[in-house]
């Protein structure tokens, strides 16, 4: 079948084309490398308050921003880093959420050392296997979950910032903690396949 005429979610705007590689390449599929979820975690709090396609169109300009996402060189940078993104239009100009990602960089090694990595820590959540979802219309989307809240409420406990149970359900839907591609949608069968 010609992967253009594969159904898939319903929340993606197929119009788009780099929004449709991000949701057949990434989205759901589990990820376990810190790097990455630093990443992810990065560019979820960047989200809030805006559309995920807004921050997938900056999402260059973050990695160059914040050192391709290296945890540890972001976790040393300075008010004068802040100062200076609050000059690059590569990112969300907020200085709170530029700080917040600064302060989560230091949450996140915080974490690391305690568990041994950032994935270790998360994928407990979920007892380290992917939950799959029953969805079929938008609507049965949920905004939050009873897991996406306790991680939530962990994560403000060990002082992260702008993670609350919403962003932290959507953090958790794009590296895979659970798999809430629709149930018509191509990539649901394949990411069970390939990692269940």
């Amino acid at each position: 079948m010609n992967k253009n005429a594969q159904c898939r979610c319903p929340w993606l705007d197929t119009s788009k084309q780099d929004y449709v590689a991000y949701h057949d390449e990434e989205w759901g599929v589990p990820l376990y490398d810190d790097q990455k979820l630093f990443e992810f975690i990065t560019l979820e709090s960047a989200q809030a308050g805006l559309s995920w396609y807004t921050i997938l169109k900056k999402r260059s300009g973050y990695r160059h921003a914040f050192e391709n996402f290296d945890v540890k060189k972001v976790a040393l940078f300075t008010d004068d880093d802040v100062e200076r993104l609050m000059l690059f239009d590569g990112v969300v100009r907020n200085r709170l959420k530029i700080a917040a990602t600064i302060n989560n960089a230091k949450r996140f090694i915080e974490i690391q050392q305690e568990f041994g990595s950032f994935s270790n820590y998360q994928w407990q959540f979920v007892d380290n296997k992917p939950l799959i979802s029953n969805l079929n219309e938008l609507s049965d989307y949920p905004a939050i979950t009873e897991i996406s809240t306790a991680f939530a409420k962990d994560l403000k406990k060990r002082g992260f910032k702008f993670l609350g149970p919403t962003t932290v359900y959507a953090h958790m839907q794009a590296c895979g903690m659970v798999n809430d591609h629709s149930n018509e949608c191509f990539r649901k069968a394949e990411i069970i396949k390939e990692y269940l």
